[in-house]
């Protein structure tokens, strides 16, 4: 069981946001990570749960038959 462990600025590029970001989640401990020593690693399967966790589904909206008031 081998997982891939990504730098923060990995991490970062995967979410398609800044190394920043990605440190405040592991200051918050919003998202998973493994220290080693010094530095800090993020498991990939981490960000993809991250990811899903914060999927949001779309929903469908019923149409009035009247259309909008005027």
């Amino acid at each position: 069981m081998t997982e891939r462990l990504l730098t923060v600025a990995d991490a970062a590029e995967q979410l398609g946001t800044g190394e920043r970001f990605i440190r405040r989640l592991i200051a918050e401990r919003r998202i998973r990570y493994v220290k080693l020593g010094r530095p800090v690693r993020v498991p990939e399967s981490a960000v993809t749960e991250y990811i899903e966790a914060r999927t949001v589904e779309p929903t469908r909206r019923t149409r009035s038959r009247y259309g909008r008031a005027a």
